[in-house]
């Protein structure tokens, strides 16, 4: 049986970004319009006034302080607040796989790969742009991959268990090398609209080459796979019910605009207040359960690249985890300039925080999100 080996991460980031400062200013200019519309039935008794959101608020619940979008305009503008996506024809690459293409490119270049190299392609993410043809398919076809593909969702936890799915498939004899790739345009499934979420997300794709050990070890960092561990409850608590038997047609200008932003369970929703209290017990124990299981001490976890959601949940679960707080390092935090990128979140994390790891140092990738899910994986540099 192979084994098989994180060869590499890429990353791709959009160039516009918002500011809480502009998303706050533009949600309060929405307010107020709301406010003035509705006047005579808030008087009435028939509507409740929308209350003002604030930096100091986001940044208190969230840790957010920007995120990476699509179309900046289209979030800013209280008529629409909704990314603007032009419509491409079917002979076109679409929006979803380039930004996916441009984090396997990233990924191939860290490892010294080709796209000849890889066998197949797994598109694990939150945010698909459409049922059918896969998006995988897509990437492995705008590649140039002579192999297979697949997409498979489950939501921020996706990327882990695309991990676990590939390492899998490359033990079993299927593959030798697979790319798993993580896009999300969140902000087209997010309601600009709610003050209690219209802060959380950002859009941003990574991905992930995983080879057989024997061919990864080339002197450029492989990461050796301790183990995995994967876990689902089912919670009404995150839920987005956009789906093509029950989405709302609105005359749509582009494929991640076509949701009717009146219709709110068609867009992200979540009990926030629930979701902390039932996820941040059932990771923590998941991740000290898996290191019982792996015989690895709290003194031997150098680093947890977690989901991007909330800092204070991570704060929280690294704490339970390490049985003190976490110093930065130890529990590094992007959701400050990414804000939530659902099933790319701790891979951004892991991206950008591992080059300091030596030989034998061993971190754990974790994730967890709608569903519920969670997912882990525990990692350790090789030579």
């Amino acid at each position: 049986m192979a084994e098989a080996v994180i060869a590499a991460t890429g990353l791709f980031t959009p160039e516009q970004s918002v500011s809480n400062e502009e998303l706050v200013a533009s949600f309060n200019a929405w307010v107020d319009k709301w406010n003035a519309e509705n006047a005579a039935a808030i008087d009435a008794g028939e509507a409740e006034a929308k209350t003002h959101s604030s930096v100091a608020f986001v940044e208190k619940a969230s840790g957010v302080k920007s995120r990476h979008v699509v179309d900046k305009d289209g979030v800013l503008d209280i008529e629409r607040m909704k990314p603007r996506v032009a419509p491409r024809s079917n002979d076109e690459t679409s929006v979803l796989a380039e930004f996916a293409l441009a984090a396997c490119d990233d990924a191939l270049t860290n490892a010294g790969r080709a796209a000849a190299d890889v066998d197949a392609v797994i598109c694990a993410a939150s945010n698909m742009q459409r049922a059918y043809p896969a998006m995988a398919i897509e990437v492995q076809d705008r590649l140039g991959i002579d192999g297979w593909g697949f997409d498979m969702n489950v939501a921020c936890s996706s990327a882990t268990f695309g991990i676990q799915t590939a390492a899998d498939m490359i033990a079993a004899g299927h593959a030798d090398a697979i790319l798993v790739v993580n896009p999300e345009i969140c902000s087209g499934h997010l309601n600009f609209r709610d003050r209690d979420s219209h802060f959380i997300f950002g859009d941003v794709a990574t991905a992930i080459l995983l080879e057989r050990g024997d061919r990864a070890r080339n002197g450029r960092g492989a990461w050796d796979i301790m183990g995995m561990k994967l876990k689902t409850k089912f919670s009404n608590n995150i839920r987005n019910n956009a789906g093509f038997l029950n989405r709302a047609e609105d005359g749509a200008d582009g494929p991640v605009s076509h949701i009717d932003d009146t219709v709110t369970d068609k867009l992200f929703v979540q009990e926030g207040r629930r979701v902390f209290k039932d996820v941040v017990p059932m990771v923590s124990d998941m991740i000290l359960a898996h290191m019982q299981e792996l015989g690895v001490a709290q003194s031997d976890l150098k680093r947890l690249w977690l989901h991007q959601a909330n800092i204070n949940m991570n704060d929280f679960i690294a704490r339970k985890v390490l049985g003190r707080d976490a110093t930065s390092d130890e529990n590094p935090i992007i959701l400050d300039s990414y804000a939530n990128t659902s099933s790319a979140g701790s891979i951004i994390a892991f991206h950008k925080n591992n080059a300091d790891f030596q030989p034998g140092d061993i971190g754990v990738i974790c994730s967890f999100g709608a569903g519920y899910s969670a997912g882990s994986v525990f990692v350790r540099r090789a030579a």
